[in-house]
């Protein structure tokens, strides 16, 4: 298997700072430019932005019709994120862990 090549003791960025900080600035519309260009609300696109709310593949694909990118891209950078914040707060509490099937955990 792979190693992830990123830092693992870095939160991976919410794809909603790089519209935040890259893409919004870069094209210069706001917020509810985007909103509109993208058919939600304002709140939603907020919340994003804010990294208050997740991408979901729905989002993901009218940020990629709308922005450029794939699909896959704009998902992969949420799920790596998400992924990462299960993995800290599983280090909090290593009890939480499932255990492991002990057949497997020798193969």
């Amino acid at each position: 298997m792979l190693k992830n090549l990123r830092n693992p003791l870095c939160r991976p960025t919410h794809p909603g700072a790089i519209l935040r900080e890259d893409i919004l600035p870069a094209l210069g519309i706001s917020q509810s430019a985007l909103a509109a260009y993208l058919g939600v609300s304002r709140l939603t696109v907020s919340e994003i932005l804010l990294e208050k709310r997740a991408i979901s593949a729905e989002m993901a694909l009218r940020i990629s019709k709308t922005l450029g990118g794939s699909p896959e891209s704009w998902l992969q950078m949420q799920a790596a994120l998400d992924l990462w914040e299960v993995v800290q707060k599983f280090k909090q509490n290593p009890k939480r862990l499932p255990k492991s099937i002990p057949a497997l955990a020798s193969a």
